[in-house]
């Protein structure tokens, strides 16, 4: 390529990246100007706001208070919101805005929380112990989708396995009075429509997003009817056991991180370590090389030897299989019973935080703990008195989700192939 063609193309990028980077820059100075005047100047500046730094009920990893002056902890938020936005307007940050913009998103969450909390008293360890557990089922699914994106199979399907395995998990658990069984029930369940959605879509070639769409429809049709009939008018099948916490020795006695990482339901645990896992086998092994190879050049890698079509399977499958944990969770880990849409879409959310986290298992755990971050103060808002209806914050997560879907945040580097069927030549 000519070092002319190599500079038109780089101009072309470059233009068709300021609209979106000026978009960005807007918003973030727009975040600043709203922590100023809407959240620091009306607020006394005597004011102060205690955060309760520990989980209530833990007696490991305590930590004193942390008592912030409102208003000027406002100011100081407000400014670094700027900064942000005017790096952004006149610079750019090139690979970090996505990373930027979560962190002008944190900014405007925590001015918030000080806000509201001023002249009182926020257990905001409480909060982060809940954002962290809101995020397990919605990081879980970008994981999902991220194995099946990356070898070229698109996955909008993870809503439905969940949904029929927290169904799955459920009667397992209860029958066997099992955990393992339990999780391992549920895991099958997300696995049998994972197989449906690879037959479909590799070996058919069915268009991947009506694969998806039909299994969704399927799994809050069957999971429906299954609860109305037997789970609700027989308890004994709807009554699974449920992980508690599980303290990890030494570790949840650390200071306000020990409470919320290490004194935890196991499946947090369980994130922690796919999460290690993953980002490992896609980017370090020769496993994940050709995995993410015939996500993005099926052709050059079949000429290379690469059996595409049993890559690709082998990556759907495995996304069901963490699809299924993540629908565990909803049964074994939080609620203790089946409910029909109990899922709620967090399966669609756990889409946007893989395009929010750039198809990263790092990254959609940044992304996941964001939604969940968010969708935990909903929660809260009751506690703290405040005048905004606490539907307004339930919107939050899903706002976010549109907002990232529609490709707002930063144009994501997607899979070449994704979405694309590979015709053996």
């Amino acid at each position: 390529m000519s070092k002319s063609t190599h500079a038109i193309q780089h101009k072309q990028i470059t233009e068709v990246s300021k609209p979106r980077r000026y978009g960005m820059a807007a918003v973030e100075i727009g975040i600043a100007l709203l922590i100023f005047f809407a959240f620091a100047l009306n607020i006394s500046p005597d004011n102060k706001t205690n955060f309760v730094m520990t989980p209530g009920g833990i007696t490991q990893g305590v930590m004193k208070d942390l008592i912030l002056p409102s208003r000027l902890t406002l100011i100081v938020m407000a400014a670094l919101a700027l900064i942000i936005g005017l790096v952004q307007l006149f610079k750019g940050f090139q690979k970090r805005t996505n990373l930027m913009v979560g962190l002008t998103g944190f900014l405007l969450i925590m001015s918030f929380l000080v806000w509201q909390g001023a002249g009182q008293s926020l257990n905001l360890g409480g909060m982060l112990t809940s954002a962290v557990l809101l995020a397990v089922p919605i990081t879980l699914a970008a994981f999902a989708g991220i194995l099946s994106e990356r070898c070229g199979i698109v996955n909008i399907a993870i809503e439905g396995m969940m949904l029929f395995a927290a169904m799955t998990g459920t009667v397992v658990g209860s029958l066997t009075d099992s955990l393992i069984l339990g999780v391992l029930g549920a895991i099958v369940g997300a696995l049998a429509l994972a197989a449906i959605h690879a037959m479909l879509s590799i070996k058919y070639k069915i268009n991947q997003t009506i694969s998806g769409t039909v299994i969704n429809i399927f799994s809050a049709g069957i999971t429906a009817y299954v609860s109305q009939k037997f789970l609700q008018v027989n308890e004994t099948i709807n009554t699974p056991p449920m992980f508690g916490r599980a303290p990890i020795p030494l570790l949840s006695d650390i200071p306000f991180i020990g409470p919320i990482l290490f004194n935890t339901n196991i499946f947090v645990y369980l994130l922690l370590i796919i999460l290690v896992i993953l980002q490992f086998a896609l980017f370090s092994t020769r496993w994940g090389l050709r995995l993410r190879s015939v996500g993005e050049h099926p052709k050059a890698a079949d000429t290379l030897g690469i059996n595409v079509n049993r890559l690709r399977w082998m990556g759907v499958l495995l996304s069901g299989a963490i699809a299924g944990l993540a629908g565990a969770f909803f049964t074994l880990g939080s609620v203790g019973r089946f409910e029909e849409g109990m899922t709620a879409g967090k399966g669609f959310i756990g889409i946007a935080a893989m395009i929010f986290g750039n198809w990263n298992p790092i990254g959609s755990l940044g992304a996941g703990l964001l939604f969940g971050f968010a969708d935990a103060i909903g929660s809260k808002l009751s506690i703290l008195g405040s005048g905004i209806p606490t539907q307004f914050m339930a919107m939050a997560p899903y706002l976010i989700t549109m907002i990232v879907l529609a490709g707002f945040i930063g144009k994501g580097q997607a899979p070449a192939a994704a979405g694309t069927p590979y015709d053996k030549e």
